[in-house]
């Protein structure tokens, strides 16, 4: 209980308005509480509290001091009189779930927590706690992504990576999760694969078995090319291609015949102003800033999605049927729940560079279809592999590669994008990997990753 129940108040109390002097009281008496001197800060804030009598800060830290002195009704009453002035204080019900899943009070102790993190998730020391409550309560299921979430969380802040970033009080607790997590995630998608094994053997799985070891970080990947590094999935001992041969996809024939038909619905979307919008959808403009660069102008990547994140856009299907039906006619299409596929009209306004980045996983290639075409300098290059694009002639590349785009012209250039899958995996492996980007996507959703 130590650890969050020590630093979780130290939220500032942005419901009270104080003073210039008593947020310089407040501030001395948290400087002596940091310093570690107990006796000198419980002191403080008893005075603050006598003049402040809902100070939550000072409620919060007096239950901290009651605490290490061994009064836990003491600072129970505490923090119920702080949960009595501000219901809604993260920090005040974390300590009141610590406290009551001491006292051995654990379903109050779960509604406190669950609800203090829904107020603040990025309290990651309460979300370890919670995981630690939720095993003890024999939820295991439950516990595995919480735990999980806690320590993506610190990780991602360079936090209980080791024992110098991890502080001592939580060490054993942290180290517990990780196995935890590791052995419980584990079990979990392997599980998943069970059926699959009984039906096609163990030998035809052996690839997805060594991906999701890399996955879970149980086995290190080992790229064949630096220039390959996918930021999601990466799926071993495929052949390292950039950008794929035409052979491999004879459904190509049937989709270029369509270009026609597909340009015509394209133009008619775009020069009336209907459908289109940000490739990027919401990211904020210093990411769009750290991928998107203007020779000439603001850049603009414009989309017109069929589909994303693998649901299908119903308006825009509707508005280009031709397009939809050469779309959904293309047999591997890369279909994933709430993951795949892309697929759009992809517009590159003049003077529009895509700046080199990775993609998700080399299980699916990227296809583009091009369809407005201008001449001059523009083109894509996957890690030093230039590809050009040709009007209604298709190419797919690994975008698992570092890659980059630009169009230098004074016109726009449109392509139709769809994901479809690497040529090189099997009918039974790609099977297994929708299964486990399907679970790997839930469980992360799970854990508020």
């Amino acid at each position: 209980m130590a650890s969050v129940f020590s630093n979780a108040y130290i939220a500032m109390n942005e419901a009270a308005v104080s003073s210039p002097e008593i947020a310089h009281r407040r501030a001395a008496a948290r400087a002596l509480y940091d310093q570690g001197a107990l006796a000198e800060a419980e002191r403080a804030f008893r005075d603050l509290l006598r003049d402040v009598p809902d100070d939550v800060d000072a409620l919060n830290a007096l239950a901290v001091c009651a605490h290490a002195r061994r009064q836990p009704d003491e600072a129970l009453s505490y923090l119920e009189q702080a949960r009595r002035a501000y219901p809604q204080h993260p920090a005040t019900l974390v300590n009141l779930g610590v406290l009551q899943r001491e006292r051995g009070h654990l379903d109050a102790a779960h509604a406190a927590l669950k609800r203090g993190i829904e107020l603040a998730p990025d309290l990651i020391d309460a979300r370890l706690r919670l995981g630690e409550l939720l095993q003890a309560m024999g939820r295991h299921a439950e516990a595995v992504p919480v735990y999980y979430g806690a320590i993506f969380m610190a990780q991602q802040r360079g936090q209980w990576t080791d024992a110098a970033s991890t502080p001592a009080e939580l060490r054993p607790l942290v180290e517990h999760a990780v196995h935890f997590v590791n052995t419980r995630r584990r079990d979990l998608f392997m599980r998943l694969l069970e059926p699959l094994r009984e039906r096609y053997g163990s030998a035809a799985l052996m690839r997805v078995e060594k991906c999701l070891a890399i996955q879970l970080g149980m086995l290190q990947p080992n790229y064949p090319d630096p220039a390959q590094k996918p930021t999601f999935l990466y799926f071993p001992d495929l052949p390292t291609v950039k950008a794929f041969d035409r052979g491999l996809f004879p459904w190509y024939a049937d989709l270029e015949a369509q270009t026609p038909a597909i340009r015509q619905e394209m133009l008619a979307m775009f020069e009336g102003h209907i459908g289109f919008e940000p490739f990027l959808g919401h990211v904020s403009d210093v990411a769009t800033k750290d991928l998107l660069k203007g020779h000439s102008g603001p850049p603009s990547w414009t989309a017109f999605f069929f589909y994303r994140h693998g649901e299908r856009n119903a308006a825009n299907a509707r508005r280009c049927p031709h397009t939809i039906a050469a779309i959904d006619a293309v047999p591997t299409l890369c279909r994933v729940r709430a993951h795949g596929p892309e697929v759009c009209f992809s517009a590159l306004t003049p003077g529009t560079h895509i700046l080199p980045h990775y993609g998700v996983t080399n299980t699916r290639l990227v296809t583009h279809l091009p369809l407005v075409v201008p001449k001059g300098d523009l083109a894509l290059d996957v890690s030093g592999h230039t590809l050009h694009w040709e009007e209604g002639r298709c190419f797919s590349f690994d975008d698992s590669y570092n890659h980059e785009s630009w169009n230098r012209t004074a016109h726009l250039r449109v392509v139709v994008l769809l994901d479809v899958w690497n040529p090189y995996l099997t009918d039974i492996e790609r099977e297994a990997i929708a299964l486990l980007v399907c679970a790997i996507g839930d469980f992360n959703r799970s854990a508020g990753v």
